[in-house]
């Protein structure tokens, strides 16, 4: 097994800020839609079925770009990967803009394409931080670049807010296109921090080396923490997706699902700074399964009432789920690769991932406007319920700490 190449500290440390940076960059790109996409797509859409449509297409846009990402980033590094993402952020934002001037659904629908593009570039930034970093150390170092998405959670409701109702001197701007045009120079000044980020180039070993993609695939360690993963995203999208149209429904304004998704995603983001410490001292497995507990916890505490209490303690206990789940997951990913193989097992992780995602997230528009916000708490319990059952279970049985790789 060949040995990761190691960096100086001052290159590890130099990585971890901007990816860190970066990260709040680029979250805060992605609060932009979640906060305005279900609103717009209310209004812009043929169908009020179809309200969600353009946050599903946030998520397919993730699922289709993770693998051509990762072979870039195979190939040409992950550096190329990460500026070839950013330049789909700033189309996401053009491509709002127009949606907004010609009062187009289409256009809408392909910036949140465009816009998952760049997300899913950017969710492998928390694995690029443990590239060249001791084994030891790497969960911490993922988390640290993640919890860069308290400051998207702060930075990306307020700009909706601030800018919603901006003008761009002679058009006819209707709202939020003054937002979209400042999301395009966020995704533009990402990519300048990027630059900056100094990363192994890959070797002819890691371009074509490592283990068949099935002999990765049948170990025992893998199903679990893909499955983990994509239950602890899934359930947080499709929740997510739906809380703000669902506030609207019952007739809170958009300030307040704005703030509502602001504490959402510093509760996604914030234990970052402590969740590689937790992972460290009680192992990958146990704080996914409290992050699966946490998501059920805050399906429950909506259903007790529709109040914007209910929903902003909702959205703060399922973000806080979502980093235990998904990062310990992620974690997991970590022991289920050789160096040389990182790129196309973490890809194909995330392609996984935001494929069932995408699944959810198509789902969660026609749910809450066919049966409402009460079915769409309940069906949320079921991807939650298999994701504990395969880690306690098929996990202890196959025992996950012995695993050799």
């Amino acid at each position: 097994m060949s040995s990761p190449l190691q960096l100086t500290q001052a290159q590890q440390t130099n990585n971890i800020w901007r990816l860190t940076l970066a990260q709040a960059l680029a979250g805060a790109n992605s609060i932009v839609i979640f906060a305005t996409s279900a609103i717009i797509g209310h209004q812009l859409a043929p169908d009020p079925l179809l309200a969600t449509l353009p946050i599903s297409l946030f998520v397919v846009g993730m699922a289709l770009c993770i693998l051509p990402a990762g072979m870039i980033a195979q190939r040409y590094g992950r550096v190329t990967a990460f500026l070839s993402g950013t330049s789909l952020g700033v189309l996401s934002g053009v491509a709002a803009m127009l949606a907004m001037l010609h009062s187009s659904f289409v256009w809408l629908c392909l910036s949140t394409i465009f816009g998952g593009a760049y997300a899913a570039v950017v969710l492998s930034f928390r694995f690029a931080a443990a590239d060249g970093v001791a084994p030891e150390r790497q969960a911490k170092a993922l988390s640290l670049v993640m919890a860069g998405g308290v400051a998207a959670g702060i930075v990306g409701p307020q700009l909706v807010t601030h800018t919603m109702h901006l003008s761009i001197p002679g058009w006819d701007t209707p709202d939020f296109t003054g937002t979209f045009a400042i999301q395009a120079l966020v995704a533009l000044l990402s990519a300048i921090v990027l630059m900056g980020v100094r990363l192994p180039r890959p070797s002819q070993e890691d371009v074509s080396g490592g283990r068949p993609l099935g002999e990765i695939l049948r170990q025992p360690l893998f199903l679990p923490a893909v499955i983990c993963g994509a239950a602890s995203y899934l359930v947080m999208n499709f929740l997510m997706t739906a809380a703000p149209l669902a506030m609207h429904f019952h007739g809170h304004s958009q300030a307040d699902a704005n703030l509502g998704i602001q504490w959402h995603v510093i509760a996604m983001f914030g234990p970052s700074f402590f969740t590689g410490h937790l992972i460290s001292r009680f192992g990958a497995r146990r704080i996914s399964i409290l992050g699966l507990i946490l998501t059920a916890i805050a399906a429950v505490v909506s259903l007790d009432g529709v109040d914007v209490a209910h929903f902003w303690v909702m959205l703060i206990i399922l973000g806080v789920g979502w980093n235990f789940g998904f990062l310990g997951a992620s974690a997991l990913i970590l022991q289920c690769h050789r160096p040389e193989e990182k790129n196309r097992v973490q890809s194909l992780n995330d392609f996984i991932v935001f494929s069932l995602m995408a699944l959810g997230s198509f789902a969660s528009g026609g749910i809450l406007s066919t049966w409402g916000w009460d079915i769409v708490l309940w069906v949320s319990f079921a991807p939650v319920i298999v994701a504990a059952v395969i880690l306690l279970v098929v996990a202890n049985r196959n025992s996950l700490s012995g695993q050799s790789i």
